[in-house]
């Protein structure tokens, strides 16, 4: 796929900024973050200081810090490709296919296959403990060909953060650094219904996009960057209801794939606040700047059910997109990193495109920047919040994966 260079120019001693990443999960979809992280990675504005990652969300987050590790940016960038390249292979034998009238009518979307079909029918009735008894995930091979684990855990370049769902509690395990393996990446992208729950220290794991699509709690205490850069790839908005009972089923799952990042977006809103207005809050703690990188409007086009389907010239096509989504967030709102908030986490906005008034109006809805005075509403909220519950109660009661020591 091409290569693109010129980012050098933007890269000189002490001008780089640094950033989080998080990378959200959604299946092929995922190459639209490639594409995101392509664009980024040739732009050279900022220093990645860590990314925090769920389900494809997280392959694409340890392929990056791999590729960081072996060659900087552009090691990163050609492992990308590699990475993508290898699904597309495998994807070649898998029975998810576009049905022929998809083709001939140029969609993406995989509702007509006979195989999903079949493989609908078949995980209502056989678990994969019966249908799947060895347990093959052909990402393992290539997963396992790609990413040095031993070296990424000693040698790694930015601090790395993977999701999964423990079965048993229903919470989130958010694995760091050393504590990625190769099994830990696969209990991250653990389709449930197609995979054995991935069995790590006695403990049973699944897709973390559950619980933790991505967690952005490590970006609060665990990284060097105040400003964290969110890739999302499901749809956080679809006009209308579906009528389809597949329509309907896969609007759910992108409701459900959300809502933890919803939850923990307000939690980091409702830390900035209380920073700007004065709370002291526990150690370590501290404001974050947020920025959204997303294609709602084009994702959106597309049936959830593409996410299976990683045909290379639909990969391509997302990868595309995504490097037009990173251009259009670079040339809109890159300046801003560093500086203040560009997306509202309680609004939902504003976006790369949005007009001048409407990122005013967000910014002033949010207050994000923790200098800004408010006048007398500083001690109406702080009195209301000491009214309510203890500070430190309430943080953890939002964030549910914030650790007793932070």
């Amino acid at each position: 796929m091409a290569r693109h260079n010129g980012g050098a120019r933007n890269a000189e001693a002490g001008s780089r900024r640094k950033i989080s990443l998080a990378l959200q999960g959604g299946g092929a979809h995922g190459a639209f973050t490639w594409g995101v992280l392509d664009r980024l990675l040739e732009d050279g504005r900022f220093e990645i200081s860590g990314v925090t990652g769920a389900s494809a969300g997280a392959l694409n987050a340890v392929v990056l810090a791999e590729g960081m590790r072996r060659g900087g940016e552009q090691g990163a960038r050609d492992l990308l490709c590699e990475f993508w390249e290898g699904v597309c292979e495998r994807a070649r034998l898998s029975p998810v296919r576009r049905s022929p009238l998809d083709i001939w009518l140029g969609n993406w979307s995989v509702d007509h296959s006979p195989g999903l079909m079949m493989m609908d029918v078949l995980s209502r009735l056989v678990s994969p403990y019966e249908f799947n008894p060895l347990d093959i995930n052909p990402l393992r091979s290539l997963v396992r060909r790609v990413v040095d684990f031993p070296a990424l855990a000693s040698e790694g370049r930015i601090s790395l953060f993977v999701s999964a769902t423990d079965v048993e509690s229903g919470g989130v395990r958010i694995f760091a650094n050393e504590e990625i393996t190769l099994d830990a990446v696969l209990a991250s992208a653990c389709l449930p219904y197609l995979f054995k729950a991935v069995e790590i220290d006695g403990r049973h794991y699944w897709d973390g996009g559950y619980v933790g699509n991505p967690s952005l709690t490590p970006c609060l205490y665990q990284t060097e960057a105040d400003d964290v850069v969110l890739i999302q790839i499901n749809p956080a908005h679809r006009r209308g209801a579906p009528r389809t009972a597949r329509g309907i089923g896969n609007r759910i799952d992108e409701i459900t794939f959300n809502a933890s990042l919803v939850r923990e977006l307000r939690a980091i809103a409702f830390i900035n606040e209380l920073c700007a207005n004065g709370a002291r809050l526990p150690s370590r703690l501290r404001p974050l700047r947020l920025h959204r990188i997303a294609a709602d409007e084009q994702l959106s086009a597309v049936s959830a059910s593409s996410k299976l389907n990683a045909e290379i010239g639909f990969v391509r096509h997302l990868h595309a997109l995504g490097r037009e989504a990173g251009a259009g967030w670079l040339a809109s709102t890159g300046e801003l990193v560093g500086l203040r908030s560009t997306h509202d986490a309680i609004g939902g906005g504003p976006f790369p495109g949005h007009s001048a008034p409407e990122r005013q109006a967000a910014s002033r809805r949010t207050r994000h920047a923790p200098d800004r005075g408010h006048g007398g509403s500083a001690q109406a909220f702080r009195a209301s919040v000491e009214r309510v519950c203890d500070c430190t109660s309430a943080l953890r009661a939002l964030f549910p994966t914030l650790k007793r020591g932070a």
